[in-house]
């Protein structure tokens, strides 16, 4: 485990503990920031990231093997940045208390619900997007005022050492403190006793994170993946989804928790969507061994598992469309490079039916009703997101209705994720909370309601004994009235 703490790195390994404790300690003697400090520790981490952006996208290219640098660019750094100045800009606004009953306040009687922070977030980045991901959270988490603890994927060992080295020059490590080591050291990490626990990942990993947490009752946000459906309505224009759908499965390499993960095309314009989708992927890529654009799997444990999903499919029968170059040999284990794949007669006895692929690979389904197409969404666990191609009709409107996932994007990758306001987050299998805008800061947030009375009397203490007969008459009489009202609701429906 390395640890970096207050400008240095340290002479010996600071527990972890000792490290939480800190924070809890600091947090307790400072009390609740001000919004003045909670937007100088959002600007700081903003300039932690555009101050060291280009080290940043060095050090993910080379976790990665390939990755685009504009790529890189896009989705860690500017993707983030609209959604940092949104919860900068309304910090102010989210920190003053609800004032409830308002027309009892000149009686004497005030209550007010005040949202107060909870303390010491610990953030578990992935590997996917590993800067954005511990970014965004640990931006929630000072908006609402806490302290952070992140501990940064191992699979992308480059970007943590320099998240862990640069960190320490814009935070004192009772604010912000960056672990980096291996699976042991997650596993340690997620069993501290937190004030909150954010987790991104898949759901397996989520589960066992989500159980480290509970032994110490530490709630938890967990943004998980699943496998995302996409369908092309009966009124789609078939070319332009095809092309957008072909483009948005090979962001970042396909490794996005939002990827498309199997699409659903009217039965008689399949061939139609495949011919278009391959001539996409050809006019994006006219090499791919040595193209600079396009990105490897992330390790080789995961480019063996995406390859080995193709062809537990080939060999039960799907019809597979590698789409490579003339002249290259792909699958490339040297550059970790799989070329784009389609994948027809897919049945739900092959692996990629039920397994997220998170890699160049798109399964392409015929449907005939879409009464089946939300039979077999609602059969499986509920996705991260669901995209829908085609104009907002009835049909679109039905699938919202009678399906369920996080988010729903319709005509474009990730376009759930465009409003900075919007939370973001799965339901079911693919997560548990939100954050992004307002939710991020609720997540970070216990809302702790504040009530005092200067009424001349009591108001509770009437449910003291002894009981007087006015009080046990004036109970019942409320108790028919409500009865009497109930009973009108349900005979006017």
């Amino acid at each position: 485990m390395a640890v970096l703490l207050g400008g240095m790195t340290a002479s010996r390994q600071e527990p972890m503990s000792a490290i939480l404790e800190r924070q809890r300690a600091a947090f307790i003697a400072d009390g609740p920031p001000d919004a003045a400090l909670r937007r100088n520790r959002i600007d700081r981490m903003l300039a932690l990231v555009l101050d060291n952006a280009d080290d940043f996208v060095d050090a993910m290219t080379a976790d990665f093997g390939t990755r685009p640098r504009a790529g890189s660019l896009f989705t860690e750094i500017m993707g983030m940045i609209s959604v940092i100045e949104h919860t900068r800009a309304h910090v102010r606004q989210w920190m003053k208390p609800a004032k409830l009953m308002r027309p009892a306040r000149p009686l004497g009687l005030r209550a007010e619900v005040r949202p107060s922070p909870l303390g010491v977030v610990g953030i578990i980045g992935p590997w996917n997007f590993p800067l954005n991901l511990v970014v965004l959270p640990a931006v929630a988490a000072f908006a609402a005022g806490n302290r952070a603890m992140i501990k940064m994927s191992e699979v992308t060992p480059r970007t943590a050492d320099l998240m862990a080295a640069v960190a320490p020059a814009y935070f004192d490590a009772a604010e912000l403190a960056v672990i980096t080591g291996g699976a042991d050291v997650a596993a340690d990490f997620a069993a501290l006793p937190f004030d909150h626990l954010f987790f991104t990942g898949s759901p397996d990993v989520g589960a066992l994170v989500q159980r480290a947490a509970a032994a110490n009752l530490v709630p938890v946000t967990l943004e998980l993946g699943g496998k995302n459906p996409v369908v092309v309505g009966p009124a789609a224009d078939v070319e332009r989804a095809a092309g957008r759908i072909a483009q948005g499965r090979m962001i970042n390499g396909g490794q996005v928790c939002v990827c498309p993960d199997y699409v659903f095309v009217p039965a008689d314009r399949v061939e139609k969507f495949v011919a278009i989708a391959r001539d996409t992927l050809r006019g994006m890529f006219s090499s791919i061994v040595d193209n600079d654009d396009y990105c490897s799997s992330v390790n080789e444990a995961n480019f063996d598992r995406v390859v080995g999903l193709i062809e537990d499919a080939r060999a039960k029968g799907a019809r597979v469309e590698s789409v490579a170059p003339p002249h290259e040999s792909l699958p490339d284990r040297r550059t970790r490079k799989i070329a784009p794949t389609l994948l027809l007669d897919v049945d739900d006895g092959m692996r990629i039916a039920d397994e997220e692929t998170f890699g160049p690979v798109l399964a392409v389904r015929p449907y005939e009703r879409l009464a089946d197409v939300v039979d077999y969404v609602n059969a499986r666990p509920a996705p991260l997101v669901a995209y829908w191609f085609g104009p907002d009709d009835a049909d679109f409107r039905w699938f919202v209705e009678r399906t369920r996932s996080g988010g729903v994007a319709r005509n474009d990758f990730a376009a759930q994720m465009i409003p900075s306001a919007a939370p973001f987050g799965g339901v079911g299998r693919s997560g548990m909370g939100a954050y992004h805008g307002k939710a991020g800061f609720d997540a970070f947030s216990h809302y702790r309601t504040v009530v005092g009375s200067d009424l001349p009397f009591t108001v509770t203490g009437r449910a003291a004994p002894p009981f007087t007969r006015s009080t046990t008459m004036t109970t019942t009489l409320a108790l028919r009235l409500v009865q009497r009202r109930t009973r009108r609701r349900l005979r006017n429906r």
